[in-house]
């Protein structure tokens, strides 16, 4: 058995356990060569107008910039899309954050991504709220500006 279970969490025990084996809801690919990529987390996944959008693939677009400090894309509800890309990015230090970088960050999207995937929304943040671990938790940023 991979682990035990979730302390005092028994719906995601069973969530996770399943057949005997450890579903962590990793979204990955092999390629040719039997490389494994991991793209993604299953929960992560923005459903937009019927396709899927991986947040990890529009934030390497991102990260292509060096005035990026760090960015969290999610999904944001719409009723007609179902959802739509929302990008939050954190300019690097020295970067002025005007709506020239944000164009040219949406140039880069449009070189890098296919049309449905690059966000429809931009928010500049200062700092990114992250965990004991330093990741950024998507969910706080979610609530600060869309449950606001």
């Amino acid at each position: 058995t991979p682990m035990l279970g979730y302390w005092r969490r028994p719906e995601a025990t069973v969530e996770a356990l399943r057949d005997g084996w450890l579903h962590t809801g990793d979204i990955g690919r092999l390629d040719g060569q039997g490389n494994l990529f991991v793209e993604g987390r299953r929960n992560d996944v923005i459903l937009r107008g019927g396709s899927n959008v991986y947040p990890a693939e529009v934030e390497r677009v991102l990260h292509m910039d060096e005035r990026v400090a760090s960015c969290a894309v999610v999904g944001k509800p719409d009723i007609r899309l179902g959802e739509l890309v929302v990008a939050f990015v954190q300019p690097a230090p020295g970067t002025e954050p005007n709506e020239t970088f944000l164009d040219e960050l949406k140039s880069i999207c449009t070189d890098n991504l296919a049309r449905y995937k690059i966000p429809e929304e931009w928010i500049l943040v200062s700092e990114m709220p992250r965990n004991a671990m330093n990741k950024i938790v998507k969910g706080a940023l979610k609530d600060q500006y869309f449950n606001a």
